[in-house]
């Protein structure tokens, strides 16, 4: 039946002027809202170092990303999307996050696909993404989005073009099959990049029309930056978190309070090592 899909649910409780934002706004691109923020790395830098000497290595990523899985278990509205005009709240918390498996120009690319529950602390989290990350860098491994992009490639051009549209025609109207939305990295909660892996600052990433991704982290370098708090000016180290979201999900003030939060788990990274007895959900 047409609006039902097998990532999420419709909404249908959601207030007048956000059923009509689809409408108004057809494409994830029509509604792009950009935010950054520059997040000290103190308290990160400190908890790395603490968890070092027990044995436990941890890198800045694991933690943002931990932080990011932990606002979207706590903050529903963070975890909609929008296809075909409606309001779905996702039944599960992914991200995606392409690696390179090495550090060179002519090095391969690949997107790795991390599914949550949303009540995992930080050990659990941080091991997850470590032990995928490590089996998608050798050389010889193909996951399940590099075989179906092979395969889509080794037909002619024009019939890509047409299997890509058949394929948003059924991801449009909810037919598009399970097995396909798993391995697909534009089907996501959240899309993450650590471009300051490769020395650079925050990049201001778009968001896909293709896919249901709602919400873009890019990690920028650590560096040093002026911030403003308690009346003063400060020098801080700090990285820089730069966003790029779909305003059809929720209001700003929604998404600012959500910032927030985030921010105090990353100035607090021990609060992640408590697991979460359930996750909050979404209106009906």
């Amino acid at each position: 039946m047409f609006g039902k899909r097998s990532d999420g649910r419709v909404l249908k409780t959601i207030a007048p002027e956000f059923k009509l934002m689809p409408s108004l706004m057809t494409e994830r691109s029509d509604a792009h809202v950009y935010f950054n923020q520059d997040v000290k790395i103190d308290a990160i830098n400190e908890y790395i170092a603490k968890k070092q000497k027990e044995g436990i290595k941890f890198s800045t990523m694991e933690i943002i990303i931990t932080a990011i899985v932990r606002i979207l278990a706590t903050r529903p509205q963070l975890n909609r999307f929008i296809m075909h005009g409606r309001t779905y709240a996702r039944n599960h918390i992914c991200i995606s996050l392409t690696i390179k498996k090495s550090i060179t120009d002519d090095a391969e690319e690949t997107t790795v696909k991390f599914y949550f529950d949303g009540t995992e602390n930080i050990f659990e989290i941080k091991e997850k993404i470590a032990k995928l990350i490590e089996e998608n860098k050798k050389e010889e491994k193909n996951n399940g989005t590099d075989k179906t992009a092979r395969i889509l490639t080794i037909i002619p051009t024009p019939l890509i073009r047409l299997s890509i549209k058949i394929i948003k025609w059924l991801d449009k109207h909810g037919y598009l099959p399970k097995s396909l939305i798993k391995v697909s990295p534009f089907h996501t909660s959240c899309y993450v990049t650590n471009v300051g892996s490769l020395g650079i600052d925050s990049i201001y990433h778009h968001l896909y029309n293709f896919g249901t991704t709602s919400m873009f982290f890019a990690i920028g370098k650590k560096k040093k930056s002026y911030i403003y708090e308690d009346d003063e000016i400060k020098q801080e180290r700090v990285v820089n978190l730069a966003f790029v979201g779909d305003e059809r999900i929720c209001d700003g003030h929604y998404y600012a309070n959500s910032f927030r939060i985030l921010n105090r788990l990353l100035s607090h990274p021990e609060i992640l090592e408590t697991s979460l007895s359930e996750i909050t959900q979404d209106i009906r």
